[in-house]
Order: C-alpha cells, then structure tokens, then sequence
C-alpha cells in the first residue's frame, strides 16, 4: 500500500496535536478530534492513520496517543536525524539554518556560497569546496535557496556528489535523475493563493 504525497504532508501535521495532547497528559484521543484540530475530514485521517498504525482505535475511546506518536515517527523515520546542508547563505538561508523546528528531523552542519565575505570557515563555506566536504561527510540532503541563474548547474553538482534528497527554494525546476527526490517550495505561489484567498472574503 503506497501512501500518497498529500497524506504524507499530513502526518507531520497529526504528530503536532499528538505531542501536544501528550504534553497535556491525554492518554487516548479520536481520528474526529485530530481532525477538528486541523479543519479536516475525519474519515480521511482515520485512512491516513491506516497507513502507518496497526491501532485501529477503540470504540469510543479512540487511538492511544503515544502508540500512534511512536507510528508516525518510525514511519516517517524522525528517530534517524540526518545531516543536511544548505546551498546560498542569504537572508533566508541563515534563517533556516536557525530554526529550531529542524532539531527532530534533520541536523543542517554546514552551508556554502560563492561569495568570500559570507564565508566564516566555521559553518559556512565557499561553494568551491562543495564537493569535497559532501564526500567526506557523507551528505545525502541539501536545502538549496539560490538564484535561478545558478540553481541548476549547483544541482548537478549535488547529484554528482552524492546528494539524494534535494529541498528546493529555488525559483526553478529542477532537472534530476530519478534516483534524486525533490521537493520544490514555491514562496511567491503560495503568497499568491493567500492573497487570493483573502480577496475572496
């Protein structure tokens, strides 16, 4: 049974209202509460919850949280961190290097960029030595926030190095293997639709 890209997005959205309820000492909770949380249907995170937990809850008592907790954390693999490194030190490269929301997924070491006066020789580094520090650290993903110009010709450069997983800032689609997974996360679409959304009202 393969899990679609939009129930996947979902999970991550489940284990914040788990983690929460666990905080506040809540032992079980329902697909129906979860769903209220997040303004979904419930039927639809009863069918996300069936692909990664055996838990089909109990009558009127509904999932234990910290079962389904553990579910959703082995499936999506959050107790194996990985490292990761950033392409384009820029304003918004410095703030995803900061943000602490990464700490249980992924642990960014390093980043890099073309230009000297970013280049501290602490954690960020001049792209020359691109290549070199993911083979020798053993880098499998990489956060790219870099002009279209250059986007393209830095993802091949990360292919050829190793790099698996590629999230992209980039306004640019990438050209890939498909050995090479990416996920693109286009700012100006999604300000777009919250523009609309709100002349809509």
């Amino acid at each position: 049974m393969t899990i679609s890209v939009s129930s996947l997005q979902r999970l991550p959205k489940y284990l914040r209202v788990l983690k929460k309820l666990q905080e506040n000492d809540v032992e079980y909770v329902s697909s129906t509460y979860i769903a209220n949380e997040l303004k979904l249907n419930s039927i639809q995170v009863r069918k996300d919850l069936a692909y990664v937990s055996s838990n089909d809850g109990k009558a009127r008592i509904g999932f234990k949280v910290s079962e389904l907790i553990d579910d959703i954390e082995n499936f999506l693999d959050l107790n194996n961190i990985k490292d990761a490194i950033v392409v384009g030190a820029g304003s918004l490269g410095h703030a995803l290097m900061n943000y602490k929301g990464f700490e249980n997924n992924i642990n960014i070491i390093m980043a890099f960029d073309n230009d000297h006066r970013k280049c501290d020789n602490k954690k960020v580094f001049h792209i020359d030595k691109l290549e070199n520090l993911i083979k020798r650290m053993n880098i499998h993903i990489a956060i790219m926030t870099l002009p279209k110009e250059n986007a393209q010709e830095v993802c091949d450069r990360l292919v050829k190095s190793g790099i698996r997983g590629i999230w992209n800032f980039s306004p640019v689609t990438l050209k890939v293997p498909e050995t090479v997974k990416v996920r693109n996360e286009d700012l100006s679409s999604s300000l777009a639709v919250l523009l609309k959304q709100m002349n809509d009202k």
